[in-house]
């Protein structure tokens, strides 16, 4: 009797998990409708900026000019210390969404480690933070309830602080790192180099220029706005994609989570089932066995 009520028990704890998880994966998936529209109309800008300053800085390798001076263009042989912000979740119940950031950065640590390049960690989100104080790694600057609640005041304060360690010579390049939107059921892992801007590896002669740059003195003022624009809105947008991809994420682990606790209540049901038919079988073997013995 003992072993049935533990059954019942357990299916009934199995039944408020499933509650439980179904409840939030709908609370994902209306918070995943929101995020994915706003992740999609912010990256057809933040891939047009690039493309941009893609161009601006082909032409610049080009034709060059005191615009060629600028610290954002120069690719530098020797790089000593580089400046990595990552993008992770302030909240968990995810799958492995904030793991697979943890692990690229790790790896990219250990590269860079390995080619004697000091590395510097800028975190955005409470996992991330969590998990390499742990750790015992350093992290130079740590930013909370950040990611969970992007805004564009939000991103300028934390990449402006990076791109001004690098515009004073701390630094010599800046990596942005987020775990991105692919889909409803799949993300990817994004890695940007923010500066120092590097022209296009293949450049298509046949195809349309974005635009019309020539690299003279007096485009200087255009090009730092539009670099400004730039800084913020890769930040911006990497912190919008993160979260859309968190949102999926979640839905997808807890639609996984409320099959295996459905998978569960069937498999207790069927325990339940057995123990109940095996309880009643030796009842009536006792009864029928003290009958025979009043014979």
């Amino acid at each position: 009797m003992s072993n049935l009520k533990d059954i019942k028990r357990n299916i009934k704890s199995v039944q408020n998990t499933q509650k439980t998880t179904r409840a939030m994966k709908l609370v994902s998936t209306a918070k995943l409708r929101k995020a994915e529209e706003a992740a999609r109309k912010s990256r057809a800008y933040a891939l047009k900026i690039d493309e941009v300053l893609s161009e601006i800085a082909y032409k610049i390798s080009q034709y060059g000019s005191v615009v060629n001076e600028s610290k954002f263009f120069e690719i530098k042989e020797e790089v000593e210390k580089v400046d990595i912000i990552f993008v992770t979740a302030d909240k968990g119940l995810c799958g492995g969404f904030n793991i697979a950031t943890i692990k690229k950065i790790r790896k990219m640590i250990e590269d860079f480690q390995a080619k004697k390049i000091k590395v510097r960690l800028r975190a955005v989100g409470k996992k991330g933070i969590e998990y390499f104080n742990f750790q015992g790694v350093d992290l130079l600057e740590s930013y909370l309830h950040v990611s969970s609640s992007p805004n564009y005041e939000k991103a300028q304060g934390i990449i402006q602080d990076a791109i001004n360690d690098f515009i004073n010579g701390v630094t010599d390049k800046i990596i942005l790192v987020h775990n991105g939107y692919k889909n409803m059921i799949s993300q990817e892992l994004r890695i940007n180099q923010i500066v120092p801007i590097r022209p296009p590896e293949v450049k298509d002669t046949n195809s349309n220029s974005l635009m019309e740059f020539e690299p003279e003195d007096n485009n200087t003022q255009i090009l730092d706005e539009l670099l400004k624009k730039y800084f913020e809105y890769s930040m911006y947008y990497a912190l919008i994609d993160s979260l859309a991809a968190e949102h999926s994420a979640r839905m997808q682990a807890m639609d996984n989570a409320t099959n295996n606790a459905k998978e569960r209540v069937s498999q207790l049901n069927l325990a339940y089932n057995k123990a109940r038919q095996q309880s009643i079988t030796t009842e009536l073997i006792e009864i029928i066995s003290g009958v025979e013995s009043m014979k």
